[in-house]
């Protein structure tokens, strides 16, 4: 391995009653690709924003050094200049401009103020190609997804003739395919020479890409492990990142199952805009008390446009079917109509629909059922706190005080803002939409926890999620869906991933036909 392209010495960076890191040390070889691992909180994208210059030198203590050079970043331009490029988790990207505006954004092919748009489609062409994106470069952002929009990311990054590229979280909202492909993008840019630092918190693709790890634990540097060393495993990581053994991942459960709490018979749904379309179509399903019940699917098999539909129609224009309660049936047409029959549905967009980020925890803890803690109109204050409270000591909440703003949170710990608030709202079914996505193994597991002490209070709890593994791993049965019906029903002793596969990859069958 080459020697270092990237030093990062001592480095210290504190907020206001945090210190998010502590004395950091990162080596980076030049043309390998480097992964930081750690738990949500653990220090790594503010780690990241030291470097990118998103927090300015003298913002923090330590030393950096690019290409053996001391570098005093001002702002994230500076360190674009130097070569050093980072994605973040949430793509920067403007929707409603072509893919190639958006590349050149900021960085435009101009003389006086003009731009040259031949040379920048051109460019922007042979951009693409070498991502191997084949839309046009014309093509809205809008009108592609996520996958294509982190390819867009990347090739806007080349454009700056980028020597260290930096991938927050990059497949954290991508299918298999779109993050195999992901992968072996990053494989050919280190073949171009070009080095990279991922953050992940799927071990598995590390060990695919990455030379070596850096694992963080709360702001310090625990280790630097090369990848290909003896005795390197995915136990052996998570052990460094949350400074224990994860023996059980999936709480060990003798459930006890009563009868069916939630159904749902023959429900239709309507894409929104495109009524010609179907994104649910007669699909059927039931939930016992005590049961977790889990949906598995591809992209853009249905799965969330059932939940949400089921939960208020938040979603598409219904057609047809039932919601069954403990055997009744009931109209749940509105949000507050679903929250009074006892559903809750934690959103898969915790940022977008789940929670307020500008306000602090004990107010989103108590949005979903403001009843409980006011009278005659008026919010009761102490009780609120009180509340916030004591969710914040059950469900491990790290922060300073529930007065403290949910968007400054880590990822992990919004999630556990999100689930104290629908537990707050006491339903009896809950529906979980990719309730671990984008956190770490250490909050998987503290979730996971909650799940089925859920469950074992005689909640009815469906979980949707795209890690199979999570599903088999928790579950006590799992449906499976594509284009937009019910293709199987699976017993967990029966389950695999490949029968699950199978399932989840087929013409979608009647009803009565389901496995």
């Amino acid at each position: 391995m080459a020697g270092p392209v990237l030093e990062m010495r001592s480095i210290s960076k504190s907020f206001p009653g945090v210190k998010a890191l502590s004395d950091v040390n990162l080596s980076v070889a030049a043309g390998e690709v480097h992964a930081i691992c750690g738990e949500n909180g653990a220090g790594k994208s503010t780690l990241m924003k030291v470097v990118s210059g998103v927090y300015p030198h003298g913002s923090y203590e330590g030393e950096i050094l690019f290409e053996d050079e001391p570098c005093r970043f001002k702002d994230i331009r500076a360190s674009e200049q130097r070569g050093i490029v980072i994605i973040h988790q949430e793509l920067a990207l403007v929707p409603y401009l072509s893919i190639a505006e958006n590349i050149f954004l900021g960085n435009e092919h101009a003389k006086r103020g003009v731009i040259s748009w031949n040379r920048t489609l051109t460019h922007a062409k042979e951009l693409l190609e070498r991502v191997g994106l084949h839309d046009s470069p014309q093509t809205r952002i809008a009108d592609i997804g996520v996958g294509k929009q982190q390819l867009v990311e990347i090739a806007k990054a080349l454009a700056k003739e980028v020597k260290l590229l930096i991938l927050d979280e990059p497949t954290a909202a991508l299918n298999d395919e779109d993050s195999r492909k992901l992968l072996d993008l990053i494989l050919e840019l280190k073949a171009q020479g070009i080095s990279c630092i991922i953050i992940s918190h799927k071990l598995n693709e590390i060990a695919r890409v990455a030379d070596s790890v850096t694992i963080l634990r709360d702001g310090r540097t625990i280790e630097t492990i090369a990848i290909g060393a003896e005795g390197i495993s995915e136990d052996r990581i998570i052990r460094g990142m949350v400074g224990r053994d994860l023996e059980h991942r999936y709480p060990e459960r003798t459930p006890q199952i009563g009868e069916v709490a939630f159904a749902v018979e023959n429900w239709t749904v309507q894409h929104p805009i495109d009524h010609q379309r179907k994104v649910v179509d007669n699909a059927s399903l039931n939930v016992r008390r005590g049961e977790i019940v889990g949906i598995a699917g591809l992209m853009g098999a249905g799965r969330t446009e059932l939940a949400m539909s089921v939960f208020g129609r938040s979603y598409g224009r219904y057609t047809g079917g039932r919601v069954l309660l403990d055997g009744r049936e009931v109209r749940t047409r509105t949000v507050p109509e679903a929250i009074a029959h006892g559903l809750a549905y934690v959103t898969e967009d915790r940022k977008q629909l789940g929670l307020n980020l500008s306000d602090n925890i004990s107010r989103n803890i108590s949005l979903s059922a403001l009843g409980k803690v006011a009278r005659r109109g008026w919010v009761n204050q102490h009780e609120e706190r009180r509340v916030a409270e004591s969710y914040r000591k059950t469900m491990n909440i790290k922060a300073p005080s529930v007065f403290a703003e949910t968007g400054k949170l880590s990822g992990g710990n919004q999630q556990k803002v999100v689930l104290s608030k629908w537990i707050f709202a006491g339903p009896e079914v809950l529906i979980l939409d990719e309730p671990t996505r984008g956190i770490d193994v250490g909050a998987k597991a503290e979730i996971y926890t909650v799940i089925a002490d859920l469950a074992e209070q005689g909640k009815a709890v469906l979980v949707i999620s795209s890690e199979l593994p999570e599903l088999l791993g928790l579950c006590d049965r799992i449906y499976t869906m594509a284009e937009g019906r019910i293709t199987g029903e699976v017993d967990r002793a029966d389950a695999t991933q490949e029968s699950l596969m199978r399932l989840m990859t087929m013409s979608a069958v009647p009803h009565d036909e389901q496995v």
